[in-house]
């Protein structure tokens, strides 16, 4: 069988594992959390039965909304599928790799972002406004994160394609511990966390008003437009705790085999399960910040990460 081909297959899979991987993560965070609070839980397939639920609903589009309203939701589960199908999931061989950009990723994650901010300002609430501009707030620190802790990465390798620097932390091991790859993925979870609404930056179990982020611009949402949405988040979330696993910890990656493809997901599967347990565990012992003190937690994550592209120019000197 060709490169190509498989190639293809494997980015093929990508696509599936995420899609269909990612509401069973939602529901693993989710039991985490109920074990650790003394609850016995949904169960682990509860999202699945939540979207099921949602699509056999009547959609109902607000008076007064344009057609960002019903775009948005399709923008943000079609970016976060392209996401799936160009980065560095379970194998390095996949044909739309030279699109695995570093900035061509974030692009595409701000696009869906943006695309619901619009649809939360479409609404004419006072609660989707206010959501799209905490949102916009949130991203024009977390967007630059990711771009420069990356780019810290980078350096060594000479390139921002994703593959090329997954690559290079297979074939040269010792570069995973060094003080650049310390401080990258400290300011790297910082910003998953806050780009995918999770605690402290905000709560996505809450519909408190003073403390609403991204549930406030779905509020208008129902139907098979809120599961879109949903699921959609329940994507961008693997992606970036799988995204953050594969710079740091790439073992188990496939190149061209479809022999070792079957492998690959699994340990996809398996970082990503347990990068999810340890931030759902983690969310128990916090509490949320006040809104006016996140910037300074991500103004902090983007200091490391400046911090980050120093060091990497430092210890590539000779």
């Amino acid at each position: 069988m060709s490169t190509t081909v498989a190639g293809t297959v494997a980015a093929g899979t990508q696509v599936i594992l995420v899609g269909a991987g990612a509401p069973l993560l939602v529901g693993v965070m989710r039991q985490t959390r109920a074990r650790l609070e003394g609850r016995a839980g949904a169960g682990v397939l509860q999202p699945w039965r939540d979207l099921r639920k949602l699509v056999r609903k009547e959609p109902i589009t607000p008076d007064g909304t344009g057609p960002i309203f019903r775009i948005a939701p399709l923008l943000l589960a079609g970016t976060a599928l392209v996401i799936a199908a160009v980065i560095p999931i379970a194998t390095t061989a996949s044909p739309l790799d030279g699109a695995a950009d570093l900035f061509a990723v974030t692009a595409l994650l701000a696009l869906g972002t943006v695309a619901l901010a619009l649809a939360g300002l479409d609404t004419g609430t006072a609660f989707g406004g206010m959501g799209a501009s905490r949102e916009m707030t949130v991203m024009a620190l977390v967007e630059p994160t990711i771009l420069v802790s990356v780019f810290a990465l980078s350096v060594r390798v000479g390139s921002t394609n994703l593959g090329a620097i997954v690559t290079s932390a297979l074939n040269e091991p010792q570069h995973v511990v060094s003080p650049v790859s310390v401080l990258a993925a400290v300011a790297l979870v910082v910003v998953t966390i806050a780009e995918t609404g999770r605690i402290p930056v905000d709560n996505p179990s809450t519909h408190l008003e003073l403390t609403m982020i991204h549930e406030a611009m779905v509020l208008e949402y129902t139907g098979p437009d809120l599961a879109l949405v949903e699921w959609a988040s329940a994507m961008r979330l693997t992606l970036l705790l799988g995204l953050v696993a594969n710079l740091f910890a790439p073992w188990g990656i496939a190149g061209a085999s479809l022999a070792m493809l079957p492998l690959a997901v699994a340990a996809y599967a398996a970082k990503v399960v347990v990068l999810g347990g340890a931030l759902a565990a983690g969310e128990v012992f916090m509490a949320k910040l006040r809104m006016f003190r996140v910037p300074e937690l991500l103004a902090g994550s983007f200091v490391l990460a400046l911090l980050a592209v120093a060091a990497s120019f430092f210890l590539a000197a000779p």
